[in-house]
């Protein structure tokens, strides 16, 4: 079979390494596949660059032709060209390419992919299906009548009407769809995958990063991966990061790894009394970001509550498990608070209650105390963020449907 894997992010972005790459080397491992071709939407820089598709892939099998935003638009001109010349260009690629059907990552994908089925019926699956509409109205970026959101939410609709299989990435979610009418049949849950030998601890890893920042051997280091504002709590999260040290005490250190400028958020930690003496920040590519979090004891995911959070599945917790991180996160995320609350892995705080945030992180303390808590975090990862859910997943909507 032929497959047209359609990206929303960058060939460099983050989310792509993590998330889509792992994919398709599932794919490329398969002997029913023929010839996969991964499309990217670039922005910026990398619209005009010339770019060449990461090594490790079988030239033979996985080819890459990007779509490129026009250069000295705006972001709203950008996202709006997605919708009306983009479909135009995959139509362009289907007729070219001839795959069976398009797989789709994530929902604004997803509605390209619909978009592209009403002029050439090409089959459509979708993966990392969240209800991407509701997330960016509930996390104040648009509101009801934005013309995005009600054209993104339209486009969910028809995702779920029309596409031949779903793969949201929470249970949660899976049981919200059924309960809207789809066929269970045509839905298979995929948390975001990890790979659990990139993510292994590694204790040489550990004291080489700590030795760089000069953080002492029996230092208490937490982290965090991602960026600050948006679906993520900004001052909120500067001041969880303050109660944490007011816990541990003098030998509490902080990474922050962020894409945000690093000079706001170390005036912004140096505020909440952890400056450069106390804390690290940096920008790392995602191949490094393994390392950093070998050098930490526990980990930060300060998610915005929101309604649609319980059927997100943030790819840093997934990481932060097969590291053996406890994560002290948020309330109602995803499936992963369930988890955590059900089967340990870290501690649940909500800023409503916030007697809830001393309790939460004097339960990451007992956790940390344990000799063997890094190994019984890891098995949660190996339960529910295996790269093996996907390839379940793909056998059982694409297995029978050509012959090898």
């Amino acid at each position: 079979m032929r497959i047209l894997f359609l990206g929303y992010w960058g060939l460099h972005d983050g989310l792509t390494t993590s998330t889509v790459f792992p994919h398709l080397r599932i794919l490329q491992q398969r002997p029913d596949v023929a010839a996969v071709r991964l499309v990217t939407i670039e922005r910026g820089t990398d619209a005009q660059a010339e770019l060449v598709f990461a090594p490790g892939f079988a030239a033979d099998k996985i080819s890459f032709k990007p779509l490129r935003s026009r250069p000295g638009r705006n972001v709203i001109l950008n996202k709006i060209e997605d919708f009306t010349r983009f479909p135009q260009e995959l139509i362009n690629q289907v007729a070219e390419f001839k795959p069976d059907f398009i797989l789709a990552r994530g929902a604004p994908a997803g509605a390209l992919a619909y978009l592209v089925w009403k002029k050439t019926k090409t089959p459509f699956y979708v993966e990392s299906f969240e209800p991407h509409a509701d997330y960016m109205l509930e996390s104040g970026v648009w509101r009801r009548y934005d013309p995005r959101y009600l054209f993104q939410r339209h486009w969910e609709q028809k995702q779920k009407q029309l596409a031949r299989g779903l793969m949201p990435v929470a249970e949660n979610y899976r049981d919200q769809l059924i309960a809207e009418g789809v066929p269970a049949t045509q839905i298979i849950t995929v948390p975001c995958s990890v790979s659990l030998s990139a993510f292994a601890p590694d204790p040489a890893r550990r004291s080489q990063v700590r030795q760089q920042l000069g953080f002492a051997v029996d230092a208490l280091v937490g982290i965090y991966v991602g960026k600050f504002g948006d679906i993520y709590y900004d001052e909120e999260a500067f001041d969880l990061f303050k109660a944490a040290a007011a816990h541990f005490g003098p030998r509490f250190r902080l990474i922050v790894l962020t894409p945000d400028p690093a000079a706001e958020v170390r005036a912004k930690l140096a505020a909440v009394g952890l400056g450069d003496n106390h804390s690290f920040v940096t920008k790392a590519p995602h191949a490094e970001v393994p390392a950093y979090l070998a050098a930490a004891d526990f980990a930060f995911a300060p998610i915005r509550p929101a309604a649609c959070r319980r059927f997100c599945s943030p790819i840093k917790v997934g990481e932060y498990w097969a590291s053996g991180l406890p994560v002290l996160l948020t309330a109602g995320v995803g499936d992963d608070s369930d988890i955590i609350e059900r089967e340990g892995g870290g501690a649940i705080f909500t800023l409503v209650q916030p007697e809830s945030v001393p309790a939460a992180i004097q339960r990451i303390a007992a956790i940390v105390e344990q000799p063997n808590y890094r190994q019984l975090i890891i098995g949660l990862a190996a339960r529910h963020r295996s790269i093996q859910r996907a390839e379940q997943a793909y056998e059982n909507f694409f297995g029978g449907l050509l012959p090898a």
